[in-house]
């Protein structure tokens, strides 16, 4: 049974590392221009040169996307750019344009290249189609059954390996081919600039009463007719390596180093428990627990056993469901005095009851009864964004273990 390749999303240099370190295999990633996440702090050529370094000192890959869909003033700077990336040692490049793809080929032809989800890959002669123009790994689009992409699997050459999502966001247009975000405040998707304008509240508004709205009645405060579920395939993995997709990819480019490290550990989890003894496994709800813990929609499985219907969709609220906050990040430990120095990322309290967890580890959960600032004063509540403190650990922890508690808002 072939393992498949966990792949995590990364918006930043921290976020890398932190897929890393929970248990990806690859990290795919933008640079600051050709990506489809304008939003994300994405990376400078210095950084992604680091991240590399970081990624191939363990063992795993970096996959760099150039997958706009360009018009021609967003090909300007592109051969130069793609020039500079030769020297990093780069693992691949995703693109979904097929202009962009022979620009690639043409100045660094042994570069790997992946397709990207925004080429709508639906079928086996499209894959095909593909094989021949030199790809050999396609992200297939979101609207497929399962039973679709086995047909596609068993009907493409035996090297193309398929990548599916595995989790995260879904959108509600055609894989992303979306021009509301462009029509609605001139931000364009296809160019890495949506505004998500699907997840906004409507109303409906009669032509002949102007100024008088009227409510949809999903709820009083409005309706959320485009607001799609987030994908979650955590307790049908097996179903997927058997399948024989090669890759299992993870959405969230623009979410936390929390979400990163919570969601790539549950995966990483189940996929090694599976494949160690497939015939002895079961599914532990402990994975869907921690998943939970991170801020996320309620989930879908998407197309994958049937097409999409009411309840696909959330109507009364675009909000999150978000019952844990990530509270730090642990920045080293002594094991003498059992006194951890953590960066603070949301406001702690003494008192507070936290949970700590490490990518070689369960959480344990502990109240804390002293906290330090960073000259050693003793302080009742850490308020301020990454602010270095000092708390004592009822059990050993690890620099890169994190620090979350329960959200009682």
């Amino acid at each position: 049974m072939k393992r498949p390749e966990l792949l995590a999303p990364a918006g930043s240099l921290e976020k890398l590392k932190m897929a890393i370190i929970y248990g990806a295999d690859a990290v795919y990633l933008g640079g600051e221009n050709f990506g489809l996440r304008a939003g994300a702090k994405n990376f400078t050529l210095k950084q992604l040169s680091e991240g590399i370094k970081f990624a191939h000192e363990r063992g795993r890959r970096i996959y760099l996307t150039l997958n706009i869909i360009p018009h021609n003033e967003d090909l300007e700077g592109l051969p130069e750019y793609v020039s500079k990336l030769r020297e990093l040692g780069l693992d691949a490049v995703i693109v979904s344009d097929p202009g962009v793809l022979k620009i690639v080929k043409n100045i660094i032809p042994e570069m790997e290249i992946h397709l990207s989800t925004q080429a709508n890959s639906t079928n086996y002669a499209a894959v095909n189609f593909w094989y021949e123009q030199g790809i050999r790994r396609i992200i297939l689009s979101r609207e497929l059954s399962l039973s679709e992409i086995k047909e596609i699997i068993k009907k493409s050459p035996p090297d193309m390996k398929i990548e599916t999502f595995i989790h995260g966001a879904m959108c509600i247009s055609y894989s992303g081919r979306c021009l509301l975000s462009n029509y609605m405040i001139n931000r364009d998707a296809n160019r890495g600039d949506c505004a998500h304008s699907c997840r906004w509240r409507y109303y409906l508004m009669e032509e002949t009463r102007p100024g008088e709205y009227f409510p949809v009645y999903e709820d009083k405060k409005g309706a959320y007719f485009f607001n799609s579920k987030d994908l979650c395939m955590i307790e049908h993995i097996p179903s997927l390596i058997k399948a024989g997709i090669s890759a299992f990819k993870i959405e969230g480019r623009m979410k936390s180093s929390f979400y990163v490290a919570t969601v790539v550990k549950a995966y990483r989890q189940l996929i090694d428990s599976y494949l160690s003894k497939p015939s002895e496994f079961s599914y532990d709800e402990k994975w869907s627990d921690e998943i939970k813990k991170v801020s996320h929609r309620y989930f879908t499985t998407g197309f994958y056993f049937s097409k999409p219907g009411g309840e696909e969709q959330r109507y009364d609220s675009c909000d999150y469901v978000q019952t844990y906050d990530f509270a730090g990040l642990i920045l080293d430990y002594n094991t003498d005095n059992q006194i951890a120095i953590i960066e603070q990322k949301n406001r702690i309290f003494v008192g507070d009851e936290i949970e700590i967890f490490g990518p070689d580890n369960d959480f344990f959960t502990q109240k804390i009864e002293k906290m330090w600032n960073e000259e050693g004063g003793e302080i009742e509540v850490a308020p301020h964004a990454k602010q270095i403190i000092r708390i004592k650990m009822s059990k050993a922890v690890k620099p890169w273990y994190i620090i979350r508690k329960f959200n009682k808002v």
